[in-house]
This record gives structure tokens, sequence and C-alpha cells, in this order.
């Protein structure tokens, strides 16, 4: 008599899986890959507390040393519109060697700039090579999670956000530190060090990991210039408003009209229709996952930089505290952030990714209201506090947002669901910063208001922003669904 096995006894089940799945013999690979994009998640906010410092040593304005910020912002967003090319063109160990290379050459060079314009030059070198390996390195861990079955990405995301939320926070403390006792030209040459460690780990890494066969896909070029042009536009008339604190400028109209207009071209360009030709394939959008998690990334990035802006400047303008200081009372924040990783991808793989986003986002409000009602004189212990609060908050909001995105997606899809995800949350991060700097300067000018009310009005900003990620995240996917866990085993009948 025969044997066989039905449907139902062949298939594993499709109930949620709330054990969380680890990857398998990539420690070295993602050791290499989080080293490697460390220094340039650094290198974005670094440099912020030492602009001061600048201005006297090149003899220049504040306005030219603000492109020293500003040129690394729109190299990464020219360069991360190429990054899925790359990684198919030239394969994933070429393309990450590749952008480590560069970014220390950048990071070299800025350390001997002779002049503000050639900081400025390194300065994109630097934000080039950013942009490519910050999205890469989200994508070869996806696709590497993918390859071995895994589709809840909470403890992968905890890992691979480490670097790319923790290290924007910890930039200006480790910034003031260096400035404390060295020249400001260490704030680049710290890169040298742990950039050539990444790279000499990488070889092993990825031979280990599996290189990915490099292919004949040609470039698009018009869909590069009018993605990343545009792009850049739109990031440039942000932050000229960030910077001027007003709308009503023609270097604010005009790049960002730019910048839509060729965004709109982008997306009504033909090619993207062939998403084995275009640039970046937008159909994806279609996806809930995928919309709802780049939706969700603009709040995030809006929450995370409008305050990395916002606290240097209220540390050291409204209470007067040194650059030392200011540093160090921006530590407590940079801790929870790193706390964050040890709870949060367990929390989202355990509860879903929305409940735990939704969580995160209120708490981070909710830890950033004292702040509009703080004095002159209110306990720096109590802020402190909050603060670590706050980036506990800031970090486990980064996990579902970020995994989220991947659900139901294929790994071959992964590199354009990195890169939409990062262009959105570098938007959010223009979008955060302006609106904080017009609230702070608009107030600051009115008749009867103080300085004081000024930053209330803007922590109010903060917190009203941060609310609107809690809205966002109501539509990110919990968890995937019960057919992408489904496996089916073949099993053959015995005789």
């Amino acid at each position: 008599m025969e044997k066989h096995q039905s449907l139902e006894e062949c298939t594993v089940s499709a109930e949620p899986q709330n054990k969380p799945q680890k990857l398998q013999g990539t420690g070295l690979l993602m050791t290499a890959l989080i080293l490697g994009v460390f220094m340039p998640g650094m290198n974005s906010t670094i440099v912020s507390i030492g602009l001061n410092n600048m201005i006297g040593q090149f003899h220049t304005t504040m306005a030219m040393v603000q492109w020293v910020s500003t040129a690394y912002l729109l190299a990464q967003a020219v360069a991360t519109p190429i990054v899925g090319w790359a990684q198919a063109r030239f394969g994933n160990k070429t393309s990450w060697i590749a952008g480590l290379v560069i970014f220390l050459i950048g990071s070299i060079g800025a350390g001997f700039a002779w002049n503000i314009g050639s900081l400025i030059f390194f300065r994109f070198v630097q934000g080039f090579s950013a942009g490519i390996s910050m999205p890469l390195m989200q994508t070869l861990l996806v696709q590497e999670a993918k390859s071995q079955g895994i589709e809840s990405f909470g403890t992968l995301m905890s890992t691979i956000s480490l670097p790319l939320s923790v290290a924007p926070i910890l930039g200006p403390v480790l910034g003031g530190l260096i400035l404390n006792w060295m020249s400001w030209k260490w704030l680049f040459w710290i890169n040298v060090p742990f950039t050539v460690v990444a790279i000499i780990l990488a070889f092993p890494a990825f031979h280990d990991s599996g290189e990915r066969k490099a292919s004949k896909r040609s470039l698009d070029i018009v869909g590069l210039v009018s993605s990343a042009v545009g792009l850049a536009g739109l990031l440039l008339g942000l932050t000229d408003v960030s910077q001027e604190a007003s709308f009503n400028r023609k270097d604010v109209i005009v790049p960002l009209v730019v910048g839509v207009l060729l965004l709109v071209f982008f997306v009504l360009w033909p090619r993207t229709r062939d998403s084995e030709r275009t640039l970046i394939d937008i159909k994806l959008l279609r996806h809930r996952s995928v919309w709802s998690s780049s939706v969700a990334s603009i709040a995030m990035g809006m929450t995370i930089y409008s305050a990395q802006f916002l606290l240097p400047i209220y540390w050291q303008v409204l209470r007067h505290e040194s650059v030392l200081n200011a540093a160090l009372l921006l530590v407590p924040q940079g801790v929870g952030s790193l706390i964050s990783r040890v709870i949060a991808g367990n929390l989202s793989d355990k509860y879903g990714n929305r409940p735990v986003a939704v969580a995160g986002f209120l708490l981070s409000a909710l830890t950033t209201v004292p702040f509009c009602f703080a004095g002159l004189n209110t306990n720096l212990v109590l802020l402190s506090v909050l603060l670590l609060i706050r980036g506990i908050a800031v970090g486990i909001v980064g996990i579902p947002v970020g995994s989220a995105g991947y659900i139901g997606i294929s790994s071959k899809d992964t590199p354009n669901v990195s890169i939409i995800t990062k262009v959105f949350q570098q938007v959010g991060m223009c979008v955060g910063t302006a609106v904080v700097a017009v609230l702070l300067q608009a107030i600051a000018t009115m008749p009867g208001q103080t300085p004081l009310s000024a930053f209330r009005w803007a922590f109010a900003g903060i917190v009203i922003m941060t609310l609107v990620g809690t809205v966002s995240s109501i539509w990110l996917p919990s968890a995937p669904k019960a057919e992408d866990r489904m496996e089916v085993v073949d099993v053959e009948p015995e005789e």
C-alpha cells in the first residue's frame, strides 16, 4: 500500500513565528559592513560642532562654511540612485570596497585641505562614498537573510541600523571631544584607521559570503541625471531654508522648483516601466510594505535630524555651555540609542512592526515635550535623563520602519527598496531641519519674543513632526503575511 503525505503535512506552519531567526555564518560580513558605514554615518554630523572653528581657520563666512555640511548631503543624494546599478554591474565586493576607498581618499584630502574650496570638494567625495555604502550595506544583509529563508527582520535590523542611527547622534559628541584637545583636521583623519581596517576585513568577508555575479546592465543616463540632480536640487533648496530660515529666497525657490520638476520627469520617464533597465524601480512603491516604510522613513528622518540640528545650538546659545560641555550633554541620547539595540529587534519580531513603531514615536514625542517648557535654569540632570529615554525611543523606531519595507519583497528587488527608503529618509532629514530653523528664526524676530520662546516653539515643532511619524507608522505591515512565511517541502511517496 502506497504511503504519502498530505499537503498539510508537507507544509511548515504559516502561523507567525515569534522566535527570532538569526543569520548563520555571517559574523565577519556583518562586522565588516557595520565598521564600513559607521564613520560615514558619523561624518554626516561630526563637523556641525566645528563649523565656527573653520570660519577662523579659512578666514571665510558662515554661509560658505555651511557648504562643508551641504556638500556631504548633496553628494549622498547624487550617489544613492546608482547603488543598485553598481551592485548589479560590478558585484557586491567591488562596489563595497570602491565605496570605502573613495571615503578614505575624501577623509585624507579633507584633513589636508588648503582652503575652504578644497575642503568642500573632499567633503563631496566623502558624501558620495556614504551615498553608496549606506544603502548597499542594508541591501547586502537583507539579501543574505532572505537567502537563508529569514523574513522577520527585527533582530537583523537592530544590527543594521546601529551605525545608521547611532553614528549621526554620536557625531557631535565625538566632534566636541576632538576639538577640545586636537585640531579640526582630526574630524576627518580619525576616519582613516577605521576605514583601512574595514577595507582589509572586506576581502575575506565577501569571499565567505559569496559574490554576486556582475552583469552587463547599462547605466540609465537620463534616469541618473534626472533623479540625482532632481534629488540634489530638492535637498539643496531645503538646506538653504535651514541656513537662511526663509522660503522666500531665490536660492531656495529655484533649486526646489528644478528639483521637483526633474523628479516628476524621472517618474514619468518611459524607462521607469521597465524594471530591468530603469535606474530605480519606482513601481515597488505599489507594495504597501514599501510605500508605508518610505513615508515613515520621512518622519523618522525629520524626528532624528531636527533634534540633532537644534540640541547643540540649544546647549551653546541658550544655556551658554562650552563646546565640550555641549558634546557631553548629547551623550545620554547616544547611550539611549545603543541601549535600544538590545531590545528593539526582539520587540519588533515578537509584537510586529506597527505597534513597536507607534510606541517608539509616541515615547520620543513625550520625552521632547518637557523641552517646550524648560527654562534657562532647568535641571541638566533631568534634561539628560529625558534625552536618554528619547535616544531609546528613536533607536526603537528605526527597527520596524527599516524592516517593514522588505516584507514580501524578493531578493532581486531588495536593492531598489534600500535606495527608495534611503531617499525618503534624506528628504525627511532636510525637511525636519528646515522646519526647525524657520521656526527658530521666525519666532526670535517677532516683537515681544525672546530666544527662550523661540527654542520652545522649535521643540514644539519637533513634537508635532514626531506625532506625524506616529500616524504614518499605523500603515506599516506588522509582520510578514502567511504566504510569505510558507515553505513547502517536497516528499517523495514511499513504494
